[in-house]
């Protein structure tokens, strides 16, 4: 049906599938046989993307965070997918803009540059200026861009009905993905659900007790200007954090600081500000790339693009929290035992190969120096584990690996001298104080108390009912064997056909005794009635042993 539908969009995409030589997906599109899917090379899945547009860039970007899905390969070359597309013409910008705006545009604007800042997939960004004077960042949603991605949803739930039919499609849920995918990329298109994620992880980040947050700048919000279609945000004056102009060298610069000091002081702010939204808050940034970090002209770090969050519950933070600790140690004994608390589903998992592979995986770290380890790398290679194990995990997985793996790239791009576990060491100690004290140490330990108190209160009785029922004989013991009854059924059985057995041979006896003593009519009838219920009897029990297919 979805093949009729879009047939103009189905043709152009037939053609880039045909262009970059995949066979494949091209066959689904023209209703050929599904058989299981065989992946372009990363690259060329890369290229088949961009060539596809901005909805298939999107649907890159959120493969790249899925590694329970993709191998670490594809991972690593969509992960670079950045949303590069030319800008859209001023003209039909002014009008939407103007559409969007409840005052008329010369009134709200002192000033507004045609020419855009950032060209996005979804939106493009200008400069303004407004009527009081403050500069600004107008994020402008492209025109005509609900009308492509309504097409593309369709094809893309067309084509993950088609793979669900396949072995594949059915272990990875392809149409579960693919629907995530969807609302995901129909939730983009709504600029108050990404400035509502801004305004949040403002406040968050406005108070912290493992950096100073006047370091940290993220954009405020507009509200009486931001629509579905526009979103009005401070301007925030600087470059992407790759570019700072700060000296690499071992001089001092010209405001009499040392370089090498203030890149370790940046790189440790960004995990800490990083880590406490992974780990405290639960509401993180998924997507730190260079592009989303600034370093502006007043020294602060600003994090933009909010386009992307992810969200950790208290249980998986806890989880995540024993994990680093676990990696840090390189224990895969307890690597597997938390990886199976984080699994999505309750497949059965054989405990022992888990171990001995991720036992065989962090080996190769055991003489390597902390300095020279790639920790995402790590969180990569736990994942592919999992996945080859049939462990299904959660899709934030996907989220918070890529958000790590984003960081550190950074932060060493920033900061080659970076040694990751010292700069999550001292968080580490906080974090695991933060899990048995909580942020009250008082109010904790009151709780446990009344925790205590009660279990006393309760015990003594408790146990005092226990001794009751095993000494009044009244407690019954509830124990459920696999097999039991079939074993039952079957001594049943045999106990039975015994005992016919038993009782022909005795009729048989019987009779054998009586024909031999000195015959009378009445013993003859006897000798007679007893062969013939001894010869009914056995043939009985044949049958009944041929019936049940037992011969041995």
């Amino acid at each position: 049906m979805f093949l009729t539908q879009t047939v103009p969009r189905q043709r152009e995409i037939i053609e880039v599938l045909f262009r970059n030589g995949w066979d494949y997906m091209r066959k689904l599109l023209t209703g050929g046989k599904s058989e299981d899917p065989q992946l372009p090379t990363p690259a060329v899945l890369k290229k088949i993307f961009i060539d596809l547009g901005p909805v298939y860039v999107k649907l890159g970007q959120l493969l790249s965070t899925r590694p329970d899905i993709l191998s670490r390969a594809y991972i690593e070359e969509l992960s670079t997918l950045q949303d590069e597309v030319p800008p859209v013409a001023w003209t039909e910008v002014e009008v939407l803009i103007r559409k969007q705006l409840k005052r008329p545009l010369e009134e709200t604007f002192k000033q507004l540059n045609p020419v855009p800042v950032a060209a996005g997939s979804i939106a493009q960004t200008h400069r303004a200026t407004l009527a009081d004077g403050r500069e600004v960042a107008l994020k402008v949603q492209r025109p005509g861009i609900d009308v492509t991605v309504a097409q593309d949803i369709a094809l893309i739930q067309g084509i993950a009905d088609l793979v669900a039919r396949t072995e594949f499609g059915q272990n990875y849920e392809i149409k579960s993905i693919a629907e995530e995918f969807c609302k995901a990329l129909e939730a983009e298109l709504d600029f108050t659900r990404e400035a509502s994620f801004t305004d949040e992880l403002r406040r968050n980040l406005s108070q912290s007790k493992w950096f100073d947050p006047q370091q940290i700048a993220i954009a405020q919000i507009y509200w009486e200007l931001t629509t579905p279609k526009l979103m009005v945000m401070e301007w925030l004056d600087g470059v992407p954090i790759l570019s700072a102009p700060i000296a690499s060298d071992n001089s001092t610069d010209t405001d009499g600081k040392d370089p090498i000091a203030e890149r370790k002081a940046i790189t440790t702010l960004l995990f800490r500000a990083f880590f406490q939204q992974l780990y405290i808050d639960g509401f993180f940034h998924a997507d730190p790339h260079p592009g989303n970090l600034f370093y502006l002209q007043d020294g602060r770090v600003a994090i933009l693009d909010c386009g992307m969050v992810g969200r950790l519950d208290p249980r998986t933070q806890q989880i995540l929290t024993e994990m680093l600790l676990a990696i840090v140690d390189l224990d895969a004994q307890r690597c597997a035992q938390l990886t199976l608390q984080l699994a999505d589903s309750n497949q059965p998992v054989i405990m022992a190969r888990l171990e001995s592979d991720y036992d065989r995986m962090l080996r190769k770290y055991h003489n390597v120096s902390l300095t020279q380890i790639n920790f995402s790398q790590i969180i990569y290679e736990l994942l592919q584990v999992a996945r080859n194990n049939k462990i299904r995990l959660p899709s934030n997985m996907g989220l918070y690996a890529k958000t790590i793996a984003n960081l550190e790239g950074v932060a060493r791009g920033f900061n080659p001298e970076l040694n990751f576990f010292d700069e999550i060491k001292p968080l580490l100690t906080d974090l695991f104080r933060r899990q048995l004290l909580g942020d009250s140490p008082v109010r904790s330990l009151l709780r446990t108390a009344l925790d205590l108190k009660s279990l006393s209160l309760q015990s003594p009785r408790q146990i005092e009912s226990l001794l009751d029922r095993v000494t009044s004989e009244t407690l019954q013991w509830n124990i459920s064997i696999r097999g039991l009854d079939s074993l039952r059924r079957t001594t049943d059985a045999a106990a039975n056909r015994l005992s016919f057995s038993i009782l022909v041979g005795s009729l048989i006896m019987g009779a054998a005794i009586i024909s031999s003593n000195p015959r009378t009519p009445e013993l003859s009838l006897l000798s007679n009635i007893l062969f013939a219920a001894a010869s009914l009897l056995g043939l009985w029990l044949i049958i009944s042993i041929l019936r049940s297919g037992r011969l041995n």
